[in-house]
Formats: C-alpha cells, structure tokens, sequence
C-alpha cells in the first residue's frame, strides 16, 4: 500500500514548512529546499528532522 495522494497533498517538510514531494523509488519524500530526504517505512512517513537523509538535488 503507497501513501496516498491525498495524504501527499497536507504533508509538508516539518523543517521549512515547504513542498515535498514522493522520490521516483516511492521510499521517501524530499525537500529540495532543505535538501532532506525523509524516508517512508511500512507505509508510515518519518517526518523526523533528525531522521532525514541529506541529498544532492
């Protein structure tokens, strides 16, 4: 089961506040403002800033 596209629509980087968006794999959700990836584990966002990945966009 993916993350729904509704609930894609109200999340937001917990850091910035800004868009994010599913990565092509659909196993995190990036913010290229912050450049964070925050990974999705069983179907479950981690929206923890501290457990983000950081990224080159």
């Amino acid at each position: 089961m993916a993350i729904s596209q509704e609930l894609l629509d109200i999340l937001a980087c917990p850091k910035c506040k800004g868009d994010i968006y599913l990565n092509d794999t659909e196993d995190g959700l990036i913010c290229n403002k912050c450049k964070l990836l925050y990974e999705i584990k069983d179907d479950i966002p981690i929206m923890l800033i501290d457990e983000a990945k950081p990224i080159e966009v």
